[in-house]
């Protein structure tokens, strides 16, 4: 098993004028055993960091360190990794067995018996053991993934690279194949980098993740911390379904005036945003809650636009009564609340769920509280990762 260190790197496609920035100056620790997520949109540089890791790009600056070596000049064979990609990269040719041996046959000195005890034992592991004679055409997708996996597992290597493995399978394979991924990264310990634009994926598989957009590094953390600590903006509305709302606005005195309505800042928010004036109010549409009538807590008026029923819950589309334009924002409701289309409520954002952001450079200037126990669970698990770093 091996640590990964990942130091200044850039990758830069093209020259001159025409050039573009793929990786922007990205350095990273991976702890030995640990399973790291590789987050974000498409086009962010997620695929293309893991491919300099793996030799198949080549870094235009920085280091790229396997263990205790530097493999800047290594190919992919002599860093000692695998790699399961989105295609499955299977050959349509050779049995469930021919695929996963390939690799032994190629690359080590095994003897054949050696090379089919291991391709059995990993098959029997995997739950294809009864199809080592079937090829890739006969099988599922589910199968096919599974049989991918085995091909990189049977190698045991010191670092696992998975490339948006699951796109291909349905909702219901995807979340089996999450709980098989976890449970054998569990079981084997291998290094592990994932790359994914799913943020369910994310949240729910890695012990961090680092969120790329645009080739550059937006934070590194545990899910949870990057859930309810979010570094920025772009953190804050990239993880979590539906996305954080964000209400643009200028501050008067103590009251955040955005458009539909008015904010009135709590002491411990206005000190957390010192002399800014433009500021993003930050809510999930979980900590919203809808009133028939006022209360006299932070709400205003808004008319209900778009119910999606979603069985348990519901999700409630509203604009503000008083806005100036139509953009909407979405609530999250119990499935059973009857709510209708053109409906007028009162929406509240409860002071300690607010998050707050600065209008021009998208840092997070203000968090939202946690209860004490949701608190000691969050660094508790940022305590745990940063241990098996060290």
């Amino acid at each position: 098993m091996a640590s990964i260190t990942i130091d200044d790197v850039t990758k830069e496609f093209g020259e001159g004028a025409e050039s573009v920035v793929a990786v922007d100056d990205v350095s990273l620790d991976i702890a030995d055993g640990e399973f790291v997520v590789f987050v974000g949109p498409s086009g962010s540089g997620k695929s293309t960091l893991m491919r300099i890791v793996a030799g198949l790009e080549t870094q235009t600056e920085g280091d790229v360190e396997i263990g205790d070596a530097i493999v800047n000049q290594l190919g992919p064979r002599a860093r000692d990794i695998a790699m399961v990609f989105q295609n499955y990269a299977l050959y349509p040719n050779m049995t469930v067995e021919e695929n996963m041996s390939f690799g032994l046959k190629m690359s080590t000195d095994m003897s054949d018996d050696a090379i089919e005890e291991s391709v059995t034992s990993t098959a029997e592991m995997m739950d294809i053991g009864a199809l080592l004679d079937n090829k890739p055409g006969e099988l599922s997708g589910g199968q096919q993934q599974r049989v991918a996996l085995g091909r990189a597992i049977v190698r045991d290597p010191n670092v696992f690279l998975m490339d948006e493995p699951l796109s291909n399978l349905d909702a219901k394979l995807r979340a089996e194949m999450r709980t098989e991924i976890n449970r054998l990264q569990n079981d084997l310990g291998v290094t592990t980098l994932y790359v994914t634009h799913d943020q369910t994926e994310a949240m729910t598989m890695g012990d961090r993740l680092v969120v790329l957009n645009y080739g550059e590094l937006q934070q590194v953390g545990t899910p949870l911390e990057c859930f309810y600590r979010p570094e920025n903006q772009f953190v804050a509305g990239f993880l979590g379904s539906p996305s954080m709302n964000f209400f643009e606005g200028s501050l008067d005195g103590g009251t955040l005036r955005a458009d539909g309505f008015d904010y009135d800042l709590t002491e411990r928010m206005q000190s957390s945003v010192g002399d800014r004036n433009d500021l993003v109010l930050g809510v999930r549409p979980e900590d919203l809650t809808l009133h028939d009538e006022p209360t006299g807590g932070h709400e205003f008026e808004a008319v209900v636009d778009v119910v999606e029923p979603m069985g348990s819950i519901s999700y409630v589309y509203l604009q503000p009564r008083q806005q100036d334009h139509e953009d909407t924002f979405i609530a999250e409701t119990d499935g059973q609340r009857p709510i209708s289309e053109g409906s007028e409520v009162y929406v509240e954002i409860p002071d300690t769920d607010v998050h707050l952001f600065d209008a021009k450079t998208g840092e997070t200037v203000h968090q939202r509280k946690l209860d004490a126990e949701a608190e000691l669970a969050l660094e508790d698990g940022m305590q745990t990762v940063s241990s098996s770093s060290d």
